[in-house]
């Protein structure tokens, strides 16, 4: 029930939540680069990661605090959205718009300043990266499709009881879905949090 195999396999009967969920992470990366609207609260979002980067990496061993820092931060976000589904999806939702703003917001600054955009994207973003971001994603699918399935549960209160049956037997294979992706979630985080706190920042020291 918890092996990696399941969890693959299980993600197949979300694909329509993980298309929506990597198209709203992918909009709020555009909306980023290009929102003039929003720029105060993105300053404000990358000021204070900015802060508690140099806070860690003040520190006596920051390789094992920025680890620390790192995974249970995002671990226990992604696990939280995940349930939050629970209330029609709308965390999700913001969660990865409010998060591809931050990035889009992040590479135009850097582009802005004349910095190099292949050295953040290779270096600061891509060692970690491309564990740390589908999972998100991934995590949010999850809650997006636990919003739909609340929504159709709503929907099915005055349906025929065969209908209910089958909401029931539903609900019942996606908590099960849910654990399972969970476990998983927090596994391959950690395996991120590790990579992000060793060669990203030997990369970007």
């Amino acid at each position: 029930m918890l092996r990696f195999s399941i969890f693959l396999k299980d993600l197949k009967s979300i694909r329509k939540a993980l298309l929506l969920s990597t198209v709203l992470f992918v909009a709020g990366i555009v909306a980023g680069w290009s929102s003039e609207g929003f720029e105060q609260f993105l300053k404000s979002q990358l000021q204070g990661l900015g802060e508690i980067s140099q806070q860690l990496g003040a520190s006596d061993n920051p390789e094992w605090n920025f680890f620390v820092f790192i995974f249970l931060n995002n671990s226990i976000k992604s696990v939280l959205v995940m349930f939050s589904g629970l209330l029609l999806g709308v965390i999700p939702f913001f969660f990865l718009i409010i998060n591809g703003m931050v990035i889009g917001f992040l590479l135009k600054v850097v582009e802005a300043s004349g910095e190099s955009l292949f050295d953040l994207i290779v270096k600061g973003l891509l060692p970690h990266g491309i564990i740390e971001i589908p999972v998100i994603v991934i995590a949010c699918g999850y809650g997006l499709a636990f919003g739909g399935l609340v929504l159709r549960s709503l929907g099915g209160i005055f349906a025929g009881s065969e209908r209910r049956s089958g909401i029931g037997a539903e609900w019942r294979g996606f908590w099960r879905k849910l654990g399972t992706a969970s476990l998983w979630v927090v596994l391959l985080l950690l395996a991120a949090a590790i990579i992000e706190s060793t060669i990203t920042l030997w990369l970007m020291s």
